[in-house]
Formats: structure tokens, C-alpha cells, sequence
């Protein structure tokens, strides 16, 4: 089992920042990736970033089109904690964010938060 923490949401005017921030803790293998994910209200959760562990053969990032050059996900293995660094934030950035973790092998087992809530005033 893998528990996630979450923290660093809440109420911002647009224009402003926010760090999210994942802890996570328990069974992880060391090929993994974590990711997070958000979910507006009344639309489908969708990915947001993500990032995997330098022991996959390489670090890999991904973003969705409508954060690039806002928001920036990183990581600490040694602490086993993903962080997302949202700039620039547009009232539609309004979400529950959620932290993913996706163990490789040999469990190949995925992982989520609690979710933290992100509010963009206007």
C-alpha cells in the first residue's frame, strides 16, 4: 500500500502563484512515476503534469497544453515527494488537484491523494 499526502491549496486571485505539494510513503518501487491530476467543477478529472523517477531510463515530463510555461512539476526521490509549482493562475485553473502515483515493476499499481482544493478568483 502507498499513501499520498497532499497540501498547498487554496484561495488565490488570478495573476497569483501556488506549490502543491505530494508526500508520498510506503510500498514504492524506485521505477515510478507521479503525476498530478485535476478536476474542475462538473468536468472529468485530467492530467495535469507528470514526471518520473530517474531510475526509468531518464527523467520524463509531461504537461497538458493549457499549463505549459505556467505551472512546473518536479521532484525529490529521497523524499519521495512531487511538487507543482502553478504561476500565473487563470480562474479556470479552479480544481480539486490530486496526486498520482504509479508504481512500475514489479507492482504496477496506481495511487491517489485525497485532493486539495485550488480556488482562482478573479
Amino acid at each position: 500500500q502507498v499513501q499520498l499526502v497532499e497540501s498547498g491549496g487554496g484561495l488565490v486571485q488570478a495573476g497569483g502563484s501556488l506549490r502543491l505539494s505530494c508526500a508520498a510513503s510506503g510500498s514504492i518501487t524506485s521505477n515510478n512515476e507521479m503525476g498530478w491530476y485535476r478536476q474542475p467543477p462538473g468536468k472529468q478529472r485530467e492530467l495535469v503534469a507528470s514526471i518520473t523517477s530517474v531510475s526509468s531510463g531518464g527523467r520524463s515530463i509531461n504537461y497538458v497544453d493549457a499549463v505549459k510555461g505556467r505551472f512546473t512539476i518536479s521532484r525529490d526521490n529521497a523524499k519521495n515527494t512531487v511538487y507543482l509549482q502553478m504561476n500565473t493562475l487563470k480562474v479556470e485553473d479552479t480544481a480539486v488537484y490530486y496526486c498520482k502515483l504509479r508504481n512500475g515493476w514489479p507492482r504496477f499499481d496506481n495511487y491517489w491523494g485525497q485532493g486539495t482544493q485550488v480556488t482562482v478568483s478573479s
